[in-house]
């Protein structure tokens, strides 16, 4: 335990017990053991959108109607981040994940037995509750247990867990939905989760919570925070154009791309891998610079915004253009989350949970701009330019936050 005193007033000081980081073999099985947490609830997350049709006909309602229950599951994160970490601010981080990923395992088994819609929705949105604060939560402990030096890329594995989600998790519980039925897939992941406990027991170290960390104290420490407001605006706004592209892949790549039905798989592989590896980027670039990182995959995934429209009639040359989309975007979705944890001083468990809410607000966003500019008569390759609008103004907004920044510092001498 390191103790450092840091001067946050004039008229007072902070104390940081930091806790030492573990030995590298010791911190690779805990991050392992996070990262199991984050692939449980990315498949978990994702699956139900490859077994609708199923699920349609399991609980006796229309396509889009079972639709709703996806809905139900972001608003359930958006909504569980503030409460849950508010509820969990002082308590040890090792109960506080187990608890989460408990709750996470009990509300997949009652949703894979709900036998009415009013009831499978009820279970997507109590299982959404622990998303946020499970990330939030999984960083911060992953960044405790390595050097500081290591942060990132410690973030950056606990992520990763969701990316390969996306490439292994998804697919195979779509297929075990497909051939044994859909209430099974959401068994396979509360086992994932009841695995992720287990090895969280064995792996993770149990340290104490901060006896000074409040609900109420959290909160007024975030929501009066500038540069944390910046942050998440940054996200919501500037991550949304991944998903206004996303939500419209298949009949851009069958309607516009002139390919075949079976070719979209494909894609959504590109989407995945591409997940993988920036969120691999991520960690990497953290070490150099967060704030710039942020930057750059701004700016880079309006660029491959622009490359998408142009591309979108050409088919296959789509294919690494779709990839990029992701791997950028992962980028930008590690940073804000190493970002937020910088900005939230006291809100730290708060602050790190934060940045989910805003990336489903940004899920969102995007999928609803891109239905506007459809709807509106633009076709299906105007999204990939609302995209690019979108990540160009997050760029924007976190140049504001650098400035506004800026005139604190400047101020903070002259106030003294």
């Amino acid at each position: 335990m390191t103790v450092t005193r840091t001067a946050t007033s004039s008229t007072e000081t902070r104390v940081d017990r930091s806790p030492a980081p573990l030995d590298a073999r010791r911190a690779t099985f805990a991050i392992l053991a996070l990262a199991l947490g984050g692939f449980a609830i990315g498949t978990t997350e994702f699956v139900t959108m490859g077994l609708l049709p199923q699920i349609a006909d399991g609980v006796g309602v229309s396509e889009p109607t079972a639709g709703h229950v996806i809905s139900a599951y972001a608003l359930g994160v958006v909504v569980g981040v503030p409460i849950l970490s508010f509820l969990g601010a002082g308590l040890p981080r090792r109960t506080l994940l187990v608890g989460l990923m408990g709750f996470y395992a009990l509300f997949n088994v009652v949703s894979a037995a709900a036998g009415s819609y009013g009831l499978l929705t009820a279970a997507r949105f109590l299982d959404g509750l622990p998303h946020g604060a499970y990330f939030g939560v999984a960083s911060l402990v992953a960044a405790s247990v390595v050097a500081p030096e290591l942060k990132g890329r410690a973030v950056a594995s606990v992520m990763l867990g969701l990316s390969v989600a996306n490439v292994v998790g998804v697919p195979a519980a779509t297929w075990l939905g497909q051939h044994v039925g859909w209430r099974a897939a959401y068994l396979s992941t509360a086992g994932i989760a009841l695995a992720t406990v287990a090895m969280t027991l064995l792996f993770v170290p149990d340290r104490p919570g901060d006896p000074e960390a409040t609900g109420r104290r959290e909160a007024r420490s975030f929501f009066t925070n500038r540069q944390v407001w910046w942050t998440m605006a940054a996200g919501a706004i500037g991550f949304g154009g991944m998903f206004a592209v996303y939500s419209y892949i298949a009949t851009t790549v069958t309607d516009i791309g002139g390919l075949g039905e079976g070719t979209v798989p494909v894609f959504l592989l590109a989407f995945g891998l591409g997940m993988v590896a920036g969120t691999w980027v991520a960690g990497e670039l953290a070490g150099w610079s967060v704030f710039r990182s942020l930057i750059g995959a701004g700016v880079g995934s309006a660029v491959v915004m622009v490359l998408f429209w142009l591309l979108a009639p050409y088919g296959w040359a789509l294919l690494p253009v779709v990839f990029l989309i992701t791997a950028i975007g992962s980028v930008l979705v590690v940073n804000l989350q190493l970002r937020l944890m910088d900005v939230a001083g006291d809100a730290v468990t708060l602050g790190a949970a934060m940045n989910h809410a805003a990336l489903n607000i940004a899920n969102a966003l995007g999928a609803w701009i891109g239905g506007l500019v459809i709807a509106a008569g633009y076709g299906y390759r105007a999204p990939a330019l609302a995209g690019a609008a979108l990540a160009v103004l997050g760029v924007g907004i976190l140049l504001a936050a650098a400035a506004s920044h800026r005139r604190a510092e400047t101020a903070a001498p002259a106030a003294h």
